[in-house]
């Protein structure tokens, strides 16, 4: 069955697409925008350069001096208006063809007596200054009729003439010019913008088709992306896949071994606990009953404490860290020999602690933690009966130093490579721990940042395991 045509659906659909952001826009826009900005740098270099010409102008000048020198020969002043006239027509051709200067210059002559020869009828209602008696020109503004001029005033033997130039404004100046310069930019524009967008276009051209490569990738595929980029800007991109995926399938692997390594340790107490359940329920011997209740008992402590463990672990692995907290170390680790001190006069182990009273630090709490409680419990499960077990604890500069040194079997120089690898335990011992305490001590100490390492017991026997976790400046 067909679905019906919905045109608001296709319009949001067509509009999504318009306003999605893409590179090829982006660059579009960016030279949109670098054109806008070329006009306005030119306007304001042309309006600078404007009012400094008009600070210093000597355009209004030069035209009054020589209209003054065009007059010094004609005696007669009917000839006199006549030119002005003439040339104030003229002027005002020229002006409105140039579009950039707005009104009409007007003219103002007299004789030597100071009779008027002409006044251009837009003046013969205002009131204007008088011309001064000088022979060099003067340009003043003033405000006549609503207007602003700027007026040359100027004389000779014969004449005093006076020209009124309308001043432009600011924003009509500006208004022109922007028209001015705005079709030169667009004539320019589209031969920028072709070969940009061109660019970009085919620039991307290979991030396509490194896209269409891991697009096409099935969901377990964590083999490298081998696309073997040419451009050097693609480079530093596969290389980062590639080391994503080989983290991807270190991880993957890592976790495939450890869910089977996990099931296979689980599967002997659940068997064990499946078996004693059964003579429970069956033997109708009351010793074996309690014999049976007895293992059973100890299988559950087991799996609850090898369940634990790999909840421990699973926390450790995750990418969500805790903020760190401010904790008094010291206090919390006599906490912690308290707790283990039952199971430790059981076995006739002495604990021993030296530590400041009080040593306050900014840490991951729960990975520190779980490394001082897997150490400590790990020592106490391998010390025979009757041996010791020290815990050492202080700060060097910006490190916490944690040890935890018994003198027990120890652990031979072959096997302290592997003793970190998670349900590895060992030989020569007969205690039953799952094999995960220390790769939680590992792990937790990699995500502090720190180092563990194994050295020396006590006594020149058993094994010392020693920590050492940088502090933060505020610590």
């Amino acid at each position: 069955m067909t679905r019906p045509f919905s045109l608001s659906r296709h319009l949001q659909t067509t509009w999504a697409k318009l306003t999605e952001p893409t590179l090829v826009r982006r660059s579009v826009v960016s030279v949109l925008l670098a054109f806008v900005l070329v006009w306005a740098v030119l306007l304001a270099y042309i309006f600078v350069t404007y009012k400094h010409a008009i600070a210093n102008d000597p355009g209004l000048q030069k035209y009054g001096d020589a209209l003054l020198v065009s007059l010094q020969n004609i005696a007669d002043p009917g000839q006199a208006a006549a030119a002005i006239a003439s040339t104030e027509a003229w002027t005002y051709i020229r002006r409105r063809q140039g579009g950039v200067f707005p009104g009409k210059t007007l003219h103002a002559l007299s004789d030597a007596a100071g009779q008027p020869v002409y006044t251009s009828p837009e003046l013969k209602d205002l009131t204007l200054p008088s011309a001064q008696p000088t022979a060099v020109g003067v340009i003043i503004e003033t405000s006549a009729g609503g207007s602003v001029y700027r007026i040359y005033t100027g004389r000779n033997a014969r004449w005093a003439l006076q020209v009124f130039e309308p001043k432009r404004t600011d924003s009509a100046f500006l208004a022109y010019n922007g028209r001015f310069i705005l079709p030169y930019l667009l004539l320019a524009m589209p031969f920028v913008l072709l070969p940009v967008w061109l660019s970009v276009r085919n620039g991307l051209r290979p991030l396509q088709r490194l896209a269409g490569l891991i697009a096409q990738r099935g969901k377990d595929d964590l083999q490298p992306v081998g696309f073997n980029a040419r451009h050097r800007e693609l480079k530093p991109l596969e290389q980062s896949l590639d080391h994503l995926f080989a983290q991807l399938r270190q991880k993957v692997e890592r976790e495939r071994a450890f869910v089977q390594d996990a099931a296979h340790e689980i599967r002997t107490p659940l068997a064990v606990i499946t078996a004693q359940a059964h003579v429970m329920a069956r033997s109708p011997i009351e010793e074996e009953r309690m014999q049976a209740q007895a293992h059973l008992e100890q299988a559950i402590a087991r799996t609850s404490h090898l369940a634990q463990q790999l909840l421990d672990l699973a926390a450790l692995d995750d990418a969500q860290r805790p903020a760190p907290r401010d904790m008094d170390v010291a206090q919390w680790l006599r906490g912690a020999l308290a707790q283990a001190a039952p199971q430790a006069m059981a076995r006739q182990i002495e604990l021993s602690l030296d530590a400041p009273d009080t040593l306050r630090a900014r840490l991951d709490q729960p990975a520190f933690e779980s490394i001082a409680h897997n150490l400590i419990d790990n020592a106490v499960r391998y010390t025979p009966n009757g041996g010791n077990l020290a815990v050492t604890l202080r700060r060097e500069g910006m490190a916490l130093q944690l040890s935890v040194q018994d003198d027990g079997p120890g652990i031979p120089a072959t096997e302290q490579q592997r003793v970190f690898e998670r349900f590895y335990r060992g030989t020569g011992h007969a205690s039953n721990g799952s094999g995960l305490g220390l790769a939680i001590v590992r792990q937790a100490v990699l995500r502090m940042g720190g180092q563990v390492q194994i050295g020396a017991g006590l006594n020149g026997r058993g094994v010392g395991f020693f920590v050492s976790i940088p502090l933060p400046h505020s610590a």
